[in-house]
């Protein structure tokens, strides 16, 4: 069963590679308030976005997310933030006392942008742009937070490259639906799913000369999404980010 728009999800891929042409104005507009359609917790809106299309700020951007060239080529770059300090403004008009610094708050904010972004995303892609998100946002964030003059209860949780493609994305493939989609209760009996789902990603050759470090080297038949996943979350990552949250007034109690 399909149509128009489920296709058009499966044909996602990330774009990495960006023709010069501008994007105009209009059209950043009408996918970020397609954006805003997706759901919201209480009608709350946790979120904002902050474009930026100058050439300087997006090269400092791109230095500040690991050199991805992407970053400096695409014509447009988003940052998607969590915004609760648009709801501290709220309530100082309302005469109330934010509950600013309570964990599910800052969960609810970061569900809703990623709701917002997504929506954002598959809008694009439907006017026939790419993009690709850009999680290294969060390597520097507080010089991303400089940068970008976001004010206290503003935090980004990913960036965005937008514009036109060069060529048509590899569209990778995804778990097998028998190991994310569980029916009354979760089936831990997945190791044929996931052994196979290793296979088709080594047959694709994405992770050909992109071996993460820390477990040795490994034949390229042998490397696939178990190994570099794997080695990917048994290592800490972006420890300073607890920090910084607080610092931007995420007090996480």
């Amino acid at each position: 069963m399909t149509n128009s728009t489920i296709d058009l999800m499966h044909q996602h891929g990330s774009v990495r590679s960006y023709k010069s042409d501008p994007v105009p104005r209009q059209m950043i507009e009408t996918i970020t308030a397609a954006g805003q359609r997706a759901s919201t917790s209480s009608n709350l809106q946790m979120y904002s976005v902050v474009v930026t299309t100058g050439k300087a700020k997006r090269k400092r951007l791109m230095e500040l997310c690991g050199n991805q060239k992407h970053i400096a080529q695409a014509p447009v770059f988003m940052t998607w933030c969590a915004d609760l300090s648009r709801l501290e403004r709220v309530c100082q008009l309302q005469g109330y006392q934010h509950e600013s610094g309570n964990v599910e708050n800052f969960l609810l904010a970061a569900v809703d942008v990623s709701l917002v972004m997504q929506n954002a995303a598959l809008a694009a892609e439907s006017l026939g742009l790419g993009m690709c998100y850009i999680g290294s946002i969060r390597n520097n964030p507080q010089e991303v937070i400089d940068l970008l003059g976001l004010p206290t209860l503003v935090f980004p949780i990913s960036g965005m490259t937008l514009g036109w493609p060069v060529k048509a994305p590899m569209i990778r493939p995804r778990l097998p639906l028998e190991a994310v989609l569980h029916w009354e209760c979760y089936n831990q009996d997945d190791e044929a799913y996931l052994r196979a789902y290793d296979q088709a990603m080594v047959d694709t050759g994405i992770y050909a000369g992109r071996q993460v470090t820390g477990g040795g080297e490994m034949p390229k038949s042998a490397y696939g999404w178990l190994e570099h996943s794997a080695r990917r979350v048994s290592k800490s990552q972006r420890e300073g980010l607890l920090k910084v949250l607080q610092k931007s007034g995420f007090a996480l109690k």
